[in-house]
């Protein structure tokens, strides 16, 4: 389907180097990386706008590189949506038909037909700025679904809408894919997007394409410690390995693989369980632990632990935080499976 082979850009501030990736047909490919990471100028090499420094982009074994976007036949969604605000919802989703002047009454039938699917039925009269910003997004989504691309490019496409509009949509766009079966590559810095949506991810780091694989792959096996702590492996220990244990520092923690020497593993917060008491678990590896501070971040509670000089972070509900009485300077027990932990 899509072939992006080496591509290099110097564009203002970001810089892509030596990018390569493919989207199969069907797929829901995600860009998944944080602000900065040059995702949007990516996605622009992909469409035309931008001209890669070196690279090239093919389409289905073809080489597009110095096509222009409309030579492409690709559909683009920005951040912004772009609508036309002159034109009302039926004329802004029928615009790329009309441009390929397609017969009018294929035209009415087409629009009518994404119309249902999206939801739109009842706003085909209505102006954009009459628009929630989820109904906008139908919109921008539906123009580019209707002229039937090979490929649906997404830039943030659920940025600027608000947390429990999102948390709908992600669930509409997992059917209207079923439905419509589009291709797409969708570049994000969401990982609720990506776990949601993506049949793959690329992980993107200071302008590279550092990890790509199925999303089970990529957030459960990270491939180097970069990629860990962006994913949210907050805990990185590192120690000397002999078989299955780690020493690291005053503890010795199991490990679910052996490794030899100097070694560093991670751990999500969320992995870790706290306790007042002895834990009776499956969890092969417990430690008493100090707190030494907690952050409180709305319902979640960061907590700050000290486990021998081995400096811990977990998360806890604000509810537990209170009912344990966790505070600075408690003394808590702390434990954790060897399978959550990443050897690196």
């Amino acid at each position: 389907m899509l072939r992006a082979e080496g591509i290099s850009k110097d564009y203002r501030e970001f810089h892509l180097r030596g990018i390569t990736f493919e989207v199969k047909e069907g797929e829901h490919f995600i860009i998944l990386g944080p602000s900065g990471a040059g995702k949007t100028v990516l996605l622009e090499v992909v469409a035309g706008i931008i001209e890669p420094d070196e690279g090239k982009v093919y389409l289905n074994g073809r080489d597009v590189t110095d096509l222009p976007p409309e030579k492409r036949g690709l559909a683009y969604v920005p951040q912004n949506y772009a609508l036309f605000p002159n034109m009302s919802v039926y004329e802004n989703i029928a615009f790329g038909l009309k441009v390929r002047k397609t017969p009018k009454p294929e035209i009415e039938r087409r629009v009518r037909e994404i119309s249902e699917v999206l939801g739109l039925e009842h706003l085909l009269t209505r102006k954009p700025k009459t628009l929630s910003g989820g109904e906008q997004q139908r919109v921008a989504l539906a123009r580019a679904l209707v002229i039937e691309p090979p490929l649906i490019l997404l830039d943030e496409p659920f940025a600027n809408l608000d947390v429990q509009t999102r948390g709908k949509l992600l669930l509409e766009m997992k059917r209207w894919k079923r439905e419509l079966g589009f291709t797409a590559l969708h570049v994000t810095h969401s990982f609720e997007e990506a776990i949601s949506l993506g049949d793959r991810i690329g992980v993107m780091l200071n302008g590279r394409l550092v990890q790509v694989g199925g999303v089970r792959e990529v957030f459960s096996r990270p491939a180097s410690e970069e990629v860990a702590r962006f994913l949210g492996f907050e805990n990185i220990i590192e120690g000397f390995a002999e078989g299955r244990k780690l020493k690291a520092g005053e503890i010795e923690i199991e490990l679910p693989v052996e490794a030899s020497g100097r070694v560093r593993v991670g751990i999500r917060p969320e992995d870790i369980v706290i306790s007042t008491e002895p834990i009776r678990s499956s969890a092969r590896n417990e430690f008493k632990a100090i707190v030494e501070s907690v952050e409180e971040l709305g319902p979640l509670v960061r907590v700050y632990l000290n486990v021998s000089g081995v400096e811990l972070r977990a998360f806890i509900t604000r509810s537990s935080m209170l009912e344990l009485g966790i505070g600075k300077g408690k003394e808590v027990y702390v434990s954790f499976k060897a399978s959550a932990l990443h050897v690196f």
